[in-house]
């Protein structure tokens, strides 16, 4: 029997094969996709992913965050199968059909909104950020949105207006949505004060009350949006006084708060969303990636006395697909019978023993996370300066070695791997990337 913790690696990479399909691609595929090395997937199982060339690897990316209950979960793809077999499409937007109902459901129950929620289905995270723009601008009848440096809420237009983790992102599409204000998002690491605590890390929110005062009129902003856990912006976590200022502001001007769980939502904390961990309750939150175990979902919750809007002012002819919801269904239910405690206890593990391990690797200058969302950030030893470029080889040189990892912010390492990884696979993965660390601290 294989080791499934261990990464097997018997080309060299690329392989072959992997050369031949990488080439197609070049020809034919759009250059806007990023590729940070040459993995080409073949198939995969849990946390493992095979390429076409044979080589095994270990994967802490899960698809970006995707394959919740990781790669190809058979009670997951037997009722893809089952479904498919049934009913492929009827558009829920003009037709009924059980899987939809359900799922709606049960997201409503789940969603940290409050007691009545509704649900519109979409297909990805952008999309669903898009209709929680178009709701809450209809129903405050304001046109302004506040959003934070960092964030990556997709990059359709709408959405990527909010957006600001990357200019290269942005750049050579304006113009963009007009009224949208971007503030600090807390981030201690980087605050300028000595020994500083986390209350002076809400400048952001002391910026905003000043345009609120001088710039921004606040009854013309119709909604704050805000990822609990900052994704793309490298894996920060707010204090949790952060969510009670914000609360309150938004609160004394009317405005919404959006909350964007679309990476940080479906169990990646170790909690459904990860709002939960700090008792903030938004108006309406937007979700997708692991809701349906890496088939095309998302979906915006919001409190049913603010999806007002009336038949035929927004509509998905996907969204809510009938063989994307059953894999949600089972999804929710997997991660509801053990996968989420395994989230948290795992992700404590490799937080504790990531930290322990960084007083002999000097270039990790911060482990930080909660539950599989973790983010491990690398500076220069001598400067203490942000080391992107060392981030970069450090994933190199773990793909080499058989570890699938991603970056985030400007010098993180992400570890968002399937939260079915056990022990063993945890293990595997400190002793890989601190060997990539080493190796790429020399080069």
């Amino acid at each position: 029997m294989p080791d499934h913790a261990a990464p097997h690696i018997v080309t060299e990479l690329p392989g072959p094969r992997a050369q031949q399909l990488i080439a197609l691609d070049q020809q034919y595929t759009s250059p806007s996709y990023t590729r940070d090395y040459p993995l080409v997937a073949e198939r995969g199982e849990g946390a493992e992913i095979v390429d076409v060339d044979g080589n095994r690897f270990l994967d802490f990316t899960a698809g970006i965050a995707v394959c919740s209950t990781g790669h190809c979960h058979p009670e997951v793809v037997a009722v893809i199968v089952e479904q498919a077999q049934r009913l492929l499409h009827m558009s829920g937007t003009d037709f009924y059909y059980r899987p939809q109902a359900e799922l709606a459901r049960k997201l409503a129950e789940l969603a940290p909104c409050g007691a009545r929620n509704r649900v519109f289905f979409t297909n990805s995270g952008t999309e669903s950020v898009e209709a929680a723009i178009k709701l809450a601008r209809r129903h405050t009848s304001r046109s302004q949105f506040v959003a934070f440096r960092g964030a990556f809420h997709g990059r359709t237009l709408g959405s990527l207006s909010l957006t600001g983790s990357k200019a290269v992102q942005r750049r050579g599409f304006a113009p963009l949505l007009p009224g949208v204000t971007h503030i600090d998002y807390p981030n201690c690491r980087s605050c300028p004060q000595a020994g500083a605590t986390a209350g002076c890390c809400l400048r952001g929110l002391d910026d905003l009350e000043r345009a609120f005062s001088q710039t921004l009129p606040p009854e013309e902003v119709a909604a704050i949006i805000c990822e609990p856990i900052q994704g793309e912006g490298g894996y920060l976590v707010p204090p949790p006084e952060f969510f009670v200022r914000l609360s309150e502001i938004a609160r004394r001007h009317g405005i919404l708060l959006i909350a964007d769980e679309v990476q940080s939502g479906m169990g990646r904390t170790g909690k459904m969303f990860a709002c939960e961990h700090f008792g903030f309750e938004p108006d309406i939150v937007t979700t997708a990636k692991g809701i349906a175990s890496g088939l095309p979902l998302g979906a915006m919750i919001a409190r049913h006395e603010i999806m007002d809007w009336p038949p035929g002012s927004h509509a998905s002819t996907f969204g809510g697909n009938p063989v994307s919801c059953v894999a949600a269904l089972k999804t929710i239910e997997l991660l509801e019978s053990g996968l989420m405690e395994n989230a948290a206890r795992q992700g404590t593990w490799l937080i504790e023993t990531l930290r322990r391990r960084a007083a002999s690797l000097p270039a990790i200058v911060d482990v930080r996370g909660i539950g599989l969302m973790i983010g491990v950030e690398l500076a220069e030893p001598a400067t203490g300066r942000p080391a992107p470029e060392l981030r970069s080889r450090v994933v190199q040189a773990a793909f080499r070695r058989g570890l699938l990892l991603l970056g985030c912010g400007v010098s993180t390492i992400r570890l968002c791997p399937p939260l079915v990884i056990d022990q063993r696979q945890a293990e595997t993965a400190v002793e890989l990337l601190c060997q990539a660390l080493e190796e790429a601290s020399h080069e």
